[in-house]
């Protein structure tokens, strides 16, 4: 393996630093810390979830848990931007170093043959990165394949860099789609182009027959038909959200689920036609989900913040970005559709 990527094979279990990780205090002004973990009761939504399913909180630290994917063996993947790291949780929850890319990792999925794909910040952290200011940041962000070795596939469209790159998703055809704001479409050729118009994107996904991207669009989801070239056309509102969605996943009848935010954060369920099916409320604001564990009937939902052993909430500096997060899961009566790449 080459020494810019590392395969380590530690087991130790991951319980949250006490010591906040971030630039100096007085860097990057504004920053708000998450709120303490809810109460929530959880109402039925057929075929999905049953009524009084309860969260288990699996994996807590005060760097993120982002761009969360479920492992072919039933565990998780997430990235870490703060440590350069993609950590993993295996069945049985316990948390070890996965791989390290020193360029920020924010987001993961997989490729053909299970080659692990990222999208990777590098420096661009508003609240600092690794002791970085971020007028300071001259790597450019990209789309990079970390397995079996790190390869750069794109850091820019049109002579232009690819900004803050949110979340990606591959096909089994080894066609790329990530977004950064806007929606890019990466052929297995390494073409980049720009895909769709007026979007304000994060979360992206395909559906389990590869034929239709969506992509969330601010409070709503956008669908697009996937030509056989791989490009996108027909863009069209799929689905609408109560608050901005973040990341998505689907299950194997194609449902869609999307982390949305506002005053009751949950998972929102849309149904195949698009139709809302219901919320699971979550503990805390969510950002990113994914199914997994056996028989790939667990939900998986990474959310804002961290309580300490004490009972208090982990917090930072004033002018420090809180990137703490917690892994909690569900059980649900829905199947993630196996051989997924996110």
């Amino acid at each position: 393996m080459p020494s810019k990527l590392q395969l380590i094979s530690l087991c130790a279990l991951v319980s949250g630093p006490l010591v906040a990780q971030g630039p100096p205090a007085g860097r990057g002004r504004g920053f708000a810390q998450p709120g303490p973990p809810r109460e929530v009761t959880v109402t039925a939504i057929t075929g999905v979830i049953d009524a009084g399913a309860k969260w288990t909180k699996v994996w807590q630290g005060d760097a993120t848990a982002d761009g969360i994917v479920g492992s072919r063996d039933g565990g998780l993947l997430f990235a870490q931007e703060q440590t350069n790291k993609i950590m993993k949780l295996d069945r049985n929850n316990k948390a070890s170093d996965y791989l390290a890319t020193p360029h920020g990792p924010g987001a993961i999925t997989f490729g053909p043959k299970d080659r692990i794909l990222v999208v990777e910040r590098t420096c661009t952290d508003p609240g600092g990165h690794m002791g970085i200011k971020p007028a300071d940041c001259k790597e450019p962000t990209d789309v990079a394949q970390l397995t079996p070795e790190r390869k750069v596939l794109a850091s820019s469209v049109d002579g232009k860099g690819l900004g803050r790159v949110n979340d990606l998703v591959a096909s089994k055809k080894g066609d790329v789609y990530f977004t950064s704001n806007g929606l890019f479409h990466m052929s297995p050729d390494g073409k980049v182009t720009e895909a769709g118009e007026n979007l304000r994107t994060n979360g992206i996904n395909l559906s389990p027959d590869e034929k239709t991207l969506y992509v969330t669009n601010g409070s709503e989801v956008v669908a697009f038909d996937v030509q056989p070239d791989g490009s996108l056309k027909n863009q069209r509102t799929f689905g609408k959200l109560d608050g901005g969605g973040d990341g998505m996943t689907v299950d194997a009848a194609g449902r869609v689920y999307v982390t949305t935010g506002g005053s009751n954060p949950g998972v929102t369920v849309l149904a195949p036609d698009g139709k809302t099916l219901g919320l699971i409320p979550t503990p805390r604001a969510c950002i990113s989900v994914a199914f997994s564990g056996p028989g790939r009937k667990t939900l998986y939902v990474a959310q804002m913040g961290e309580t300490l052993p004490n009972g208090q909430e982990f917090r930072t500096p004033e002018g420090v970005r809180n990137t703490a997060m917690t892994v909690y899961t569900i059980p649900v009566l829905a199947q993630g559709l196996k051989g997924s790449p996110k």
